[in-house]
């Protein structure tokens, strides 16, 4: 793994590669969740994992609990970083990250070839979700509730303590989220979600529609909220036949 930007992580390196697909993780995670996509997709495609502030290597940074900050950042980070083709794929929380990141970077004259967004619903599409106002005990019980999270960590006091600070900031950021923007990106769009999640109706995600003007697909799975968890090999070959025989986004 290289890190030569604290954003930036490249688990399998690979400046020969024709594309570079940016990931964005959910709410509490971090770069290291797509790790087992990077190896996956090597050598077509180099994945670069955004690694966000108060996590992992970077938990003694302060954190970000605004949408709009962290795609500022996310953005600059990208435009130093990527120097070839790209692609942006975000879950849950990160998939609103990625279409805000996009529109940055559209606006700057950058165009993605396909923005990938998973277990969220459009942007466009508000709820009414308060979860980072719960208590410790609550929020713990929407972790299990989505059941993307390792049960042994529930059993680890040190290792909760150090967890919940960054998903309770991140539920914070993506909750009181606004789309302040009518920008409708260029890139084609991949809807990707699961067909019992409670997080992102199938009416919410077909929503995502209406924030592009290039094609759109919705794909559909069995399973809940973290669904490319279960089915990673099939999420992976859908991402590898976008990139590899992509429908060029229009400039």
């Amino acid at each position: 793994m290289t890190a030569t930007d604290p954003w930036i992580r490249r688990f399998f390196p690979n400046p020969d590669a024709p594309v570079h697909l940016v990931c964005l993780p959910h709410a509490g995670g971090s770069a290291s969740f797509f790790r087992p996509v990077a190896q996956a997709l090597t050598p077509e495609v180099e994945v670069l994992a955004v690694q966000y502030p108060g996590r992992q290597d970077r938990h003694q940074e302060p954190m970000i609990d605004t949408i709009g900050a962290l795609a500022d950042h996310v953005s600059r980070a990208v435009t130093r970083a990527v120097d070839r083709p790209f692609a942006l794929f975000g879950h849950s929380m990160g998939a609103t990250l990625a279409f805000e990141v996009a529109v940055r970077l559209e606006q700057a004259g950058r165009f993605a070839e396909r923005l990938f967004v998973s277990g969220r619903r459009a942007p466009s599409c508000r709820r009414d979700e308060r979860v980072h106002q719960r208590d410790d005990a609550g929020i713990i019980a929407e972790l299990r509730g989505l059941s993307g999270t390792d049960q042994r960590v529930f059993g680890d006091d040190d290792l909760m303590r150090m967890v919940l600070p960054a998903v309770r900031n991140d539920y914070r950021a993506a909750e009181t989220y606004v789309c302040a923007t009518d920008h409708r990106l260029s890139s084609p769009v991949t809807a990707l979600t699961g067909d019992g999640d409670p997080k992102a109706s199938h009416d919410e995600v077909r929503a995502w529609r209406a924030h592009t003007t290039g094609d759109f697909e919705m794909v559909t799975y069995p399973g809940g909220h973290f669904f490319l968890v279960d089915h990673a090999p099939d999420v992976i070959r859908v991402i590898d036949e976008r990139l590899t025989r992509p429908a060029r986004a229009p400039r």
